[in-house]
């Protein structure tokens, strides 16, 4: 059996690991004022760009029913099956929207990722060596599902001002913020996101103890795939993330830039680490 393995862009994969692991995407739209783009053709740089001019955060749209349905009709053509992960539903009404699209068809099933960015791509890399392996379309289901709890996925965020312009953050945290140089980490907890340790100082230093908080705090991780996933970090900022998952023995370490969307909520040089906290299974 050919089974499509999807996501959204909000997987936030550079497009020769989409290719590499043959995940096919549905991207996200992003507006800049009346300007739309899709997620995946826009710079990012463009977005920091229009917030700096206007003052105003880009607005992120959830995909419709209607264009899950027809992406999916469109997937059937080449497979026989889809499995698509989808962001958390905590986070974006698009899951749903894909549930909905899916009962349209007998072999199209969307998983909740109750991730975001590349904690998403793991557990869609998960299930494309599954599929390689010859497994079938419910027993790839069911192992991907049972490692989702335990998929580890977290940021330190450099500036408050894009969580104060999106309404999570107060103008007083941010005053703090800034007069402190406080950089909050943000932990994906059951599929919605809440606030971790702070941290203080430079960016290179903040990065260096939220590595190190991370690490311990998750500490039992699959050490064959791991991400480095930012939004236009410094090399100093990537090579410290780097240096500290090298040392821990982590095999595959991709980096990779976040995308419209999520950049859209955490602007410039936010970082995050993201793994599989279960030791490795068999696959």
């Amino acid at each position: 059996m050919k089974i499509a393995i999807s996501a959204e862009t909000t997987a936030d994969l550079t497009k020769e690991l989409y290719q590499e692991y043959d995940i096919r995407t549905i991207p996200f739209e992003v507006l800049l004022g009346e300007t739309a783009y899709k997620d995946g053709d826009i710079d990012t740089r463009e977005i920091f760009d229009f917030v700096n001019r206007t003052g105003v955060l880009p607005k992120t749209t959830a995909l419709n029913e209607f264009q899950y349905k027809e992406y999916f009709k469109e997937l059937l053509n080449e497979y026989d099956a889809v499995i698509h992960f989808s962001l958390s539903s905590k986070i974006s009404s698009s899951c749903e929207h894909a549930i909905r699209a899916s009962k349209k068809f007998e072999n199209v099933f969307v998983i909740d990722s109750l991730s975001l960015s590349t904690g998403i791509a793991l557990e869609a890399i998960y299930a494309r060596e599954l599929a390689n392996q010859g497994l079938e379309v419910n027993e790839i289901v069911e192992k991907v599902t049972a490692r989702i709890p335990n998929v580890q996925a977290s940021f330190v965020v450099n500036t408050l001002s894009y969580l104060h312009k999106g309404g999570r953050c107060s103008a007083l945290a941010r005053f703090g913020g800034a007069l402190f140089r406080l950089k909050p980490q943000i932990i994906v907890n059951n599929g919605a996101m809440a606030p971790g340790k702070k941290f203080i100082g430079r960016s290179n230093s903040c990065v260096n103890d939220y590595c190190d908080v991370t690490l311990k705090q998750f500490d039992n991780p699959d050490k064959s795939i791991v991400f480095i996933t930012h939004s236009r970090a410094t090399e100093d900022m990537v090579a410290i993330a780097r240096e500290k998952l090298e040392a821990l023995g982590f095999e595959r370490i991709y980096e990779t830039i976040a995308g419209a969307t999520i950049t859209s909520h955490c602007g410039p040089k936010t970082l995050g680490i993201l793994y599989i906290n279960d030791g490795g299974i068999e696959k």
